[in-house]
């Protein structure tokens, strides 16, 4: 019997929680990410790319192409809270899901018990199930016997929609498809194929074999011919251990101030420190990353000697590596994380200097001017509660003034009504729990 993998992507996933939470946004072009002059869309909802607007466009381009769009910030407690509830609903289905990111994951049906003859049910019943949990958002899912099957059939199918390919079929639903859909072929090896005349699927089962190796390579060509005929053996991994943790910011105007970006490389790594210890692993190497105006990077790490997930440890590594950079040109892009891991702690090595201890966010601020760069304070989306008005997200925030549309997911468009950002009725939320969190909490 042929393989039977399903890919399961969530649509417009950062949106539709935005959407979902936030009932005046619905049917509404909204854009998560494209904050701030070098901004960047993360996720853009369907009524939004109507207007041609779509992931990793800039925020200055997608403002232009949708100028009446609610450009929000990312609320990624939201996020991690409705990716947690799909993943644990997968996993009932079959042990053996790999999850590629917060909205997408393929499931590897064997021990489901799924029979061919009740698959379509099966999935319509795994999708209800999953708008039901998450108070209303849609998946995409695609079933086909192998990985790469599987994902074109579920893009296929976007949005809200489902293709089950049955293994007959697959040959001839690969055909047509324009080579850039293969896993790998990538703008640079989509050129090199149409210098050959190759512009489809079918046209590569035709293609010369030596040709093909000698023009993309031998493991690309090889890897590619053997796609165009449906051939991926590639198992699902349940168990994906990361292979680094790390956090950036890309700040609005290039900074020059050398107390400030500490501030900021402390603040991120302690957010860094914090995923990893909550991850379960130590870290033997600490990276830093910094780009600058011309857009050039530098990147350099050093070994901290044992693993651990001492959050001084790691500052103090990170803050070595900035010292060791001229700053005074401007820096656009900060970054830190780690890498190198471990699952227990490990002494350093004979003779080596202990860290010094150093501050960390507990003990300091982001610096001025900062705190909306990274969806922090009343940002755009932010969830927030007032004494009086209740539970609410932020409309618009500027000149010492906030603005807030006070409604939740449960209760329809409601009232707008602005305060002083320093009025201390109004201060940011927690999100609001779904049901299915707070149930899966319990258990």
């Amino acid at each position: 019997m042929a393989r039977r993998i399903l890919h399961l992507d969530l649509d417009a996933f950062f949106a539709a929680v935005e959407q979902r939470d936030k009932p005046s946004l619905r049917g509404k072009p909204v854009v998560v990410g494209g904050a701030g002059p070098r901004g960047v869309v993360a996720t853009a909802s369907y009524e939004a790319r109507r207007f041609g607007v779509r992931s990793a466009m800039s925020g200055s381009e997608a403002r232009r192409r949708a100028p009446n769009a609610a450009f929000l910030g990312g609320r990624f407690a939201a996020y991690r809270e409705s990716s947690r509830i799909v993943m644990a609903l997968l996993r009932e289905v079959s042990p053996l899901v790999e999850p590629l990111s917060f909205d997408e994951a393929f499931v590897d049906l064997a021990p489901s018990g799924w029979g061919d003859d009740d698959l379509e049910r099966r999935v319509a019943d795994l999708r209800a199930e999953l708008t039901a949990r998450t108070g209303g958002l849609t998946a995409s899912v695609g079933v086909g016997s192998a990985k790469f099957l599987a994902k074109l059939a579920s893009e296929a199918a976007k949005p809200d929609g489902v293709r089950i390919l049955d293994p007959e079929e697959e040959l001839d639903f690969l055909a047509p498809l324009a080579v850039r859909a293969v896993p790998g072929v990538g703008p640079a090896t989509e050129q090199r194929l149409s210098a050959l005349g190759i512009h489809t699927v079918a046209e590569v089962r035709q293609a010369d074999r030596a040709e093909l190796i000698r023009e993309i390579g031998q493991a690309a060509g090889e890897g590619l011919a053997a796609l165009a005929w449906g051939r991926d053996d590639r198992e699902v991994q349940p168990q994906r251990d990361p292979k680094s943790i790390s956090t950036e910011d890309t700040f609005a105007t290039d900074l020059t101030d050398r107390a400030q970006l500490e501030h900021i490389l402390r603040r991120d790594a302690a957010s860094v420190a914090a995923r990893l210890t909550k991850a379960g692993y130590f870290a033997r190497t600490v990276t830093v990353k910094v780009r600058f105006p011309d857009f050039t990077t530098r990147t350099a790490a050093r070994s901290l000697g044992g693993a651990t997930d001492d959050v001084d440890t790691i500052t103090a590594a990170g803050l070595a590596l900035l010292a060791d950079v001229d700053v005074r040109v401007g820096v656009r892009l900060l970054g830190i994380g780690v890498s190198n891991f471990a699952t227990s702690a490990q002494e350093r090595l004979f003779g080596e200097d202990a860290a010094a201890p150093v501050a960390t966010s507990a003990d300091v601020g982001p610096g001025p001017g900062l705190s909306g760069v990274r969806g922090s304070g009343f940002y755009p989306g932010a969830d927030v509660t007032h004494d009086e008005w209740g539970r609410g997200w932020v409309w618009g925030a500027g000149l010492g003034r906030v603005t807030v549309r006070f409604e939740t997911r449960e209760t329809g468009p409601g009232p707008i009504r602005t305060f002083r950002s320093d009025d201390p009725a109004l201060r940011p939320a927690d999100i609001d729990p779904l049901p299915a969190a707070v149930r899966d909490e319990d258990e």
